[in-house]
C-alpha cells in the first residue's frame, strides 16, 4: 500500500442527503448531486419512503435468515412476482446486492469447462464471477459485435459442443454506451451461446416503459438488475426462465447462504416499480433523454469528444488522474458533485469525469458545469 500513488488512493467521504438531488458535506457545503445513480429522482419520493416505513412497522428491518431458512417474507414474494410479470420472465430471485447477483448469474451459466466471451468493459463483479467458476475467459472489443462474431466462428469451428457464455451490459456503468442488444442476442442464438445481460443501469429509464434494452428480445438467457439505481432502494435480482431459473434456486450458493434482502428495501422497490410504470415516469424518461442529448450536444459544441451512448451517463475522458481529480475539485467548489473515475475502474490513461443526470436539474446546471470544464482538447 505504501507504493500506491496519492492520485490513486481512495478515501471515504460522508454526505448528508438534503432535498432531492442535493447533498451536503459535514462542513455545510451544498452540492448538486451529479454523481449518484438515482436517475429518475425517486430517492426522496414520499410514496417509496412510506412503503418502507410500513414494512418496518409490520415486521422490523431485517429478515434474520436466508430465504431458504426462515427469511422469506411477503414483500419478497410480491416483488418477485411483480418483476417477473413486468419483464415477462418465468421467475425472479432477489439478492442483497448487485455484486452478489452477478456472481450468482455467472455461476448459473458457466463452469470450469466453459468458455466465457465478455465485453472488455463489463463490471468487476462479473469478472469475479467468471474467476470463481474456473471458466476460461476471452474478451471481445467493447460493443464490437464483428469481433465477437469472429471469435464465436473460430470457437465453433474448433468445437461445436463447447459450452459458451457471452456477457455484456445494456448500459455500461462508466462509459454510458450500449451495444446493439438485438444483434447481440441473435449472434448468441446463431452460435448456441448463453447470454447474460446486465441491465442494472438501464432498467427504469431505457427501453419501452423503462423495461430495459433487452426487453422482448429473444435469446437473452439471464437478466441481472438492481434496485439501487432508478428504483431508489437497495438489493438486486436475476430474471430467467425454465431450467435456468430453477437451477438458480436449487444451486446458487450466493442465494442460499445469504441473509435475505431487508424486507423494507423490497417493499420500497415494489412501490418504485409501480411508479416506474406510471405516466409521470414516462414523462421523466423523455425529459431525461432530452437532457442527455442537450448535454452531449453542448460538450461537442465546446470542443469535447461527444460522450458515447444516449442515456443519462456521460463519460468525459481527461486522460491523467491528476487532471481528473483537479477538475472534480473545481466542480465541487462551484457546487457540483461530479466524481473523477480512475484506474482500475477505467483503463490506464483514461481517467474521466462521470456525470449521471436526472430529471428536473436546475436550469443553470449545464452552464455552471461548462464554465468549469471549459473548451475541449486540454489534457495532461
Amino acid at each position: 500500500m505504501a507504493e500506491l500513488k496519492p492520485e490513486r488512493r481512495r478515501q471515504l467521504r460522508t454526505f448528508i442527503s438534503k432535498a432531492a438531488g442535493h447533498l451536503e458535506t459535514p462542513s455545510g457545503n451544498s452540492l448538486l448531486d451529479l454523481a449518484s445513480n438515482d436517475t429518475l429522482g425517486l430517492g426522496r419520493n414520499p410514496k417509496i419512503s412510506r412503503a418502507a416505513i410500513a414494512s418496518i412497522e409490520k415486521g422490523g428491518v431485517g429478515a434474520g435468515a436466508s430465504r431458504l431458512v426462515s427469511g422469506s417474507r411477503p414483500e419478497h414474494e410480491q416483488l418477485e412476482i411483480a418483476l417477473a410479470k413486468w419483464l415477462k420472465r418465468g421467475r425472479v430471485l432477489l439478492f442483497p446486492s448487485g455484486f452478489q447477483a452477478n456472481i450468482a448469474a455467472v455461476a448459473a451459466l458457466a463452469g470450469r469447462h466453459s468458455l466465457v466471451l465478455a465485453d472488455q468493459l463489463i463490471h468487476h463483479s462479473l469478472l469475479v464471477g467468471i474467476k470463481a467458476t474456473g471458466a476460461k475467459l476471452q474478451r471481445f472489443k467493447h460493443n464490437n459485435l464483428e469481433d465477437l462474431q469472429q471469435k464465436l466462428e473460430q470457437i465453433r469451428a474448433d468445437d461445436v459442443e463447447r459450452e459458451l457464455l457471452v456477457i455484456s451490459e445494456s448500459l455500461f456503468s462508466m462509459e454510458g454506451s450500449s451495444p446493439d442488444v438485438k444483434a447481440l442476442a441473435m449472434l448468441c442464438k446463431k452460435y448456441n451461446a448463453s447470454l447474460l445481460l446486465d441491465e442494472a443501469h438501464a432498467l427504469g429509464i431505457m427501453g419501452v416503459e423503462g423495461k430495459g434494452l433487452g426487453h422482448g428480445i429473444d435469446g437473452i438467457t439471464l437478466i441481472s438488475g438492481t434496485f439501487g439505481k432508478a428504483f431508489a432502494s437497495g438489493g438486486a435480482f436475476l430474471a430467467a426462465d425454465g431450467e435456468v431459473a430453477e437451477k438458480l434456486l436449487q444451486t446458487s450458493g450466493a442465494f442460499r447462504y445469504s441473509t435475505a434482502l431487508a424486507p423494507p428495501l423490497a417493499a420500497a422497490a415494489l412501490k418504485a416499480l409501480d411508479l416506474i410504470g406510471s405516466a409521470d415516469a414516462e414523462q421523466m424518461r423523455q425529459q431525461l433523454s432530452a437532457s442527455a442529448n442537450e448535454w452531449r450536444n453542448t460538450l461537442e459544441q465546446h470542443g469535447w469528444p461527444r460522450p458515447p451512448g444516449n442515456g443519462p451517463i456521460l463519460a468525459i475522458k481527461l486522460g491523467g488522474d491528476k487532471k481528473a481529480l483537479e477538475m472534480q475539485k473545481q466542480l465541487e467548489q462551484a457546487g457540483l458533485l461530479v466524481i473523477a473515475i480512475r484506474p482500475p475502474t477505467v483503463p490506464e490513461g483514461q481517467a474521466q469525469l462521470r456525470v449521471s443526470l436526472r430529471p428536473n436539474l436546475p436550469k443553470e446546471s449545464l452552464k455552471k458545469f461548462m464554465a468549469i470544464l471549459g473548451k475541449g482538447g486540454s489534457k495532461e
